[in-house]
């Protein structure tokens, strides 16, 4: 298996496993990743047996370049943050043990 998986593996997969072609399957993962960026803007979004997903707004800071040691302001954002369910937690403790 992959180290990483992308939007396109995804999208390979619902195709191979569903018959669907790779444009109608691009069309259904383009449109669920929308819908969720609209539904974390608003608030957060929670997907039963899956996690939360949720907006955090981080506040202007002093960084610190690790190599060079020089200071710089990192600028205020939005981040996101995913929590996981038990569920999720308890599957993949029960792979990995």
């Amino acid at each position: 298996m992959k180290d990483n998986l992308t939007k396109y593996d995804i999208i390979k997969e619902l195709s191979n496993k569903k018959g669907y072609s790779l444009i109608f399957s691009k069309k259904l993962i383009n449109d669920l990743i929308d819908a969720m960026i609209k539904c974390i803007q608003k608030n957060n979004l929670n997907l039963k047996n899956i996690g939360t997903f949720k907006l955090l707004k981080k506040n202007k800071r002093l960084g610190r370049n690790p190599k060079t040691g020089r200071e710089f302001v990192i600028t205020p954002r939005l981040t996101i943050q995913f929590t996981a369910s038990k569920n999720i937690l308890t599957h993949i403790n029960r792979l990995n043990g």
